[in-house]
């Protein structure tokens, strides 16, 4: 039977220092952004300020200085995500390129894939989305029905990507996909994945809205799309094998337990000057949830840094994480369903009533509660 283990992440002082820098920055920074914006979290779209992070050196942090980064440790990194989540700042442009890209470019990616794109991410100025989900499939990637064959010398791709964020906005994506036939013993055969630049045509990218009609969501539709030979991102056939590694930076993050924090920071200030006792306790607890996973969450970002494959560590704490996401916006609904209107309690009402209309989708992004809960299931052995 396999074990879970989540120790203690190795100490940094480096990381303190660079957490009083960035307070210091995001104070002066997001000293206007009003709670509704900050609420959005890392969904929050704004490529000037993705710039003016990789400006200072903070996109990246983790990179060989070679390809435009820091080479500063994973938990000084960890510091930065923390730090720029529990501000509200609008990280989304180069979210998924700095977190999950880059890192999958730099592991499998060929010497001039990694120089000519990891600088630009690094820099705030080139950003990606992710080409898993597909219309039918939910979280069963090994289902997927995109494919490139090879034409030529490169490769003709037809199919559907769904859920794809901010696709719109993005420079490239990388297209998790078939190029060979399953096996009946290993469904995930003959899969791979590529670098699709998203300016070339037959591709076409459709918004999908949500329940305030916001646009984050896309869906990418390849027609005899042609990608060149060196689209490839690592080897033929070995696509599942990289998109499951890239999984475990999805979801072992604190953006996978701090989704709602901005309501809470505003359920506890239209609790002020002083909270009941039953309030008190919920604070309470969902206090110690967030200390606890964050602790988790910590210790998988010191497994990274060490080397190690922690995707069973990360898929729990994404799991336990959207619990506690979700369950924010009930307490908090709960905690203050009446009393006379005042202007701390309607900011709290909307902080409240956006939070609660993006809480479904904490549980689906990054891989399905089930999904989730079968891999935990067969790390423990019970599947």
């Amino acid at each position: 039977m396999s074990r879970f283990t989540f120790p203690p992440p190795p100490p940094s002082p480096e990381a303190d220092i660079l957490r009083a820098e960035i307070r210091a920055f995001l104070a002066n920074e997001l000293n206007h952004r009003a709670p509704l914006d900050r609420a959005q979290s890392w969904n929050g779209l704004d490529p000037a300020f993705s710039r003016k992070l990789g400006q200072r050196g903070w996109l990246g942090l983790t990179w060989p200085k070679a390809y435009g980064g820091q080479e500063r440790s994973g938990l000084e990194r960890y510091v930065l995500l923390e730090e720029l989540l529990a501000a509200g700042a609008p990280v989304g442009a180069h979210w998924i390129a700095e977190r999950q890209s880059g890192p999958s470019l730099l592991r499998y990616g060929t010497e001039a894939q990694k120089s000519a794109i990891l600088p630009r991410i690094a820099a705030g100025e080139c950003f990606f989305c992710i080409g898993m989900s597909e219309p039918d499939s939910g979280s069963d990637l090994a289902s997927v029905r995109t494919k490139a064959v090879r034409d030529g010398d490169g490769w003709r791709v037809n199919g559907t990507k769904l859920w794809t964020t901010n696709a719109t906005h993005c420079h490239f994506m990388i297209l998790f996909c078939r190029t060979g036939p399953p096996d009946r013993e290993h469904r995930h055969a003959g899969t791979s994945q590529f670098i699709v630049d998203l300016s070339l045509p037959g591709i076409t990218i459709r918004p999908v809205r949500n329940l305030l009609g916001e646009h984050h969501f896309n869906e990418v539709v390849f027609e005899d799309a042609t990608l060149p030979e060196d689209a490839l991102l690592g080897r033929e056939g070995e696509g599942w094998a990289q998109v499951t590694g890239e999984l475990a930076y999805e979801r072992s993050g604190p953006e996978r337990f701090l989704s709602s924090f901005w309501l809470l920071v505003e359920l506890v200030r239209a609790l002020q000057p002083a909270a009941d006792a039953r309030a008190e306790i919920a604070l309470g607890r969902l206090g110690a949830q967030l200390i606890t996973l964050r602790r988790m969450s910590r210790s998988v970002a010191g497994l990274l840094q060490a080397g190690a494959d922690p995707a069973l560590e990360a898929a729990m704490v994404k799991d336990l994480g959207a619990l506690v996401e979700q369950e924010i916006p009930e307490i908090a609904r709960d905690l203050l369903a009446e009393g006379p209107p005042t202007l701390q309690s309607r900011t709290f009402a909307q902080v409240l009533a956006y939070t609660a209309l993006h809480a479904p989708s904490f549980s689906l992004r990054g891989g399905t509660r089930e999904i989730l809960r079968g891999i935990i299931a067969r790390g423990l052995g019970l599947r």
